[in-house]
C-alpha cells in the first residue's frame, strides 16, 4: 500500500521502516537542510528504490542544493527560472509536503529569485519578467513597492499598475486600494477583472456580480472601465477614496467618474441649476449609466 507523503506518527501498529525513512527526508526538507536531506534521501532510495514519492523529494533536495544568489544575466534566464519553480518545484512540494507547509516552503524560493532579478529592467514586451511580481509571490510588500516604483511612469503601464494595486490591497486593505483599482479599471479593464478574481475579496466579488447583472453595457470586458463610475452611483460613500484616483482625461469612463463625483457634491450643496448641465454631460458620456444614476434619484430626466 502506498503511504501518503506526509509526516506520520509512528506507533506499535504502524512501525514501518519506509515511513520512518520518508519522515526523515521530510524533516530535513522542512528544515531546508540540503546536506542532511540528501543523506536521508539516499538512505530511503537505497532501501526502497520504488517508493512513489522519491522523484518529488529528489526535485526538492536538488532545489536546496542548487540555491544561488548570483544575479540573473537576462530576462530569458528569469523566465526559465520562474518556469522551473512553477512547473517542477511547486508540484513536487504539493506531492511531498503537508498542505499547510507548501506556501512557507516556496516563499524563500520566490524571494531568492526576486533578489536575483533585481537588476533586470522592466520590459513592456515581457511584462512578467520583473522582480515586482516575484516579491508579490513572496509576500514582501515593501520590496514589491520599491520594485514597481523603480519603473518609470509605472501608473501609466498596465502590468506595474496592476502589481502596485495588488500590493496596496495586500498591505493596507481595500479602502487604501480604491484609487488604484479605479485607475486600473480605466487603463486596462481586462487586467482589472483578472485582479478582482485573484484578490478574492468578498465585498469586491459582490459588487462585481451586481455590476455584471445591472450595468447597461455591451457585456464585453471593456465594460469594467465604467466600474468606478457605476460604484459612485450605487455606493456614493466611495466618492472620497475614488476621488484620489488620477483622472485620465483621454478616457470617457474616467471623465464620467470625475463628473459623477462633482454631481454628488452639487447635490449635497443643493445647486440645482448647475446639476442640469452636469447631468446632460453625463448622459452624453454614457446614456445607460445616466439612466442608472437617475433611477436612484427617482426622477425623470427631460
Amino acid at each position: 500500500m502506498t503511504m501518503q507523503p506526509t509526516m506520520q506518527q509512528l506507533d506499535i501498529f504502524a512501525d514501518s521502516r519506509d515511513v520512518m525513512l520518508r519522515n526523515d527526508v521530510l524533516e530535513q526538507l522542512q528544515r531546508r537542510n540540503a546536506t542532511a536531506a540528501r543523506t536521508a534521501l539516499e538512505r530511503l532510495a537505497g532501501e526502497y528504490p520504488d517508493d512513489g514519492v522519491l522523484p518529488a523529494m529528489t526535485v526538492l533536495v536538488r532545489e536546496l542544493e542548487s540555491e544561488s544568489t548570483a544575479p540573473l544575466v537576462d530576462h530569458a534566464a528569469l523566465d526559465s527560472a520562474r518556469r522551473h519553480l512553477e512547473d517542477e518545484v511547486l508540484p513536487a512540494i504539493r506531492r511531498t509536503l503537508p498542505a499547510q507547509a507548501v506556501q512557507s516552503w516556496i516563499v524563500p524560493c520566490w524571494r531568492s529569485l526576486a533578489r536575483r532579478a533585481a537588476t533586470l529592467a522592466f520590459r513592456g514586451s515581457d511584462a512578467g519578467s520583473h522582480a515586482a511580481p516575484l516579491w508579490l509571490l513572496a509576500g514582501d510588500w515593501p520590496a514589491a513597492i520599491e520594485a514597481v516604483e523603480g519603473i518609470e511612469s509605472w501608473w501609466r503601464i498596465p502590468a506595474p499598475l496592476a502589481w502596485m494595486t495588488e500590493v496596496r490591497y495586500r498591505a493596507a486593505g481595500l479602502d487604501a486600494a480604491w484609487p488604484l483599482l479605479a485607475e486600473l479599471a480605466w487603463l486596462a479593464p481586462a487586467r482589472f477583472a483578472a485582479l478582482l478574481s485573484a484578490l478574492g475579496d468578498a465585498s469586491l466579488d459582490t459588487l462585481r456580480r451586481r455590476f455584471d447583472a445591472a450595468f447597461p453595457g455591451t457585456g464585453a470586458v471593456d465594460d469594467y472601465a465604467w466600474f468606478p463610475a457605476w460604484l459612485l452611483v450605487v455606493k456614493p460613500a466611495l466618492a472620497g477614496p475614488l476621488g484620489e484616483a488620477r483622472v485620465r482625461r483621454d478616457q470617457a469612463a474616467s471623465r464620467a467618474t470625475a463628473l459623477l463625483a462633482e454631481i454628488l457634491r452639487r447635490e449635497h450643496d443643493g445647486d440645482q441649476h448647475e446639476l442640469v448641465s452636469l447631468r446632460q454631460k453625463l448622459s452624453r458620456l454614457h446614456a445607460g449609466l445616466f439612466d442608472v444614476y437617475m433611477a436612484t434619484r427617482k426622477v425623470q430626466y427631460r
